[in-house]
């Protein structure tokens, strides 16, 4: 071979996320809230996402897949079922998908992705739901080229939290 790299040496692989991955990961989901101008918003550490991830407790929990080239870790992503209760089914949400920048375009994306779709067909779920910023053209084109749709242009997103839902968590008390 005198030297010469093997073709598949450049290939992005996808596996499931190890407890060794998670110092990385959470790296790349602060990459990821600073790239949304959400940083005011991290406020877990690498121990949390690790409790999240390999908790032994029943029930559903947080899963997670990264994409590797040559060895270094270059995207991840985080999902978990959720129940359907109109189908009775169950379906993945995607709570996040980061490729480091310079691999965008590499096929990273796309084979997070390829994979995230093998799990929900192979666990009898009916569909892989996420959001994306309305501003991310970047992101929405690349979903769009997946053949995603937009399910959503009527309905508003609320949330109870901080003082609010103290407030009505102590309510009855």
């Amino acid at each position: 071979m005198n030297g010469a790299t093997p073709i598949d040496a450049d290939v992005v692989t996808v596996r499931a996320i190890l407890r060794e991955d998670v110092t990385d990961v959470f790296k790349k989901l602060t990459e990821l809230a600073r790239y949304e101008r959400l940083t005011d918003y991290v406020t877990g550490t690498p121990a949390m996402l690790e409790e999240a991830l390999f908790s032994t407790g029943d029930g559903p929990r947080l899963e997670g897949l990264v994409a590797e080239r040559n060895g270094n870790l270059v995207g991840y992503a985080l999902f978990y079922p959720v129940y359907g209760s109109f189908r009775a089914r169950w379906r993945m949400w995607l709570e996040d998908l980061f490729v480091d920048p310079e691999e965008r375009g590499s096929g990273a994306g796309r084979k997070l992705m390829v994979e995230l779709a093998r799990i929900a067909d192979a666990r009898g779920w009916y569909a892989v739901d996420w959001e994306v910023l309305d501003w991310n053209e970047s992101a929405l084109g690349f979903y769009q080229h997946l053949g995603a749709s937009r399910i959503a242009s009527d309905w508003h997103r609320y949330r109870l939290s901080g003082d609010a839902l103290k407030a009505i968590a102590g309510e009855g008390r």
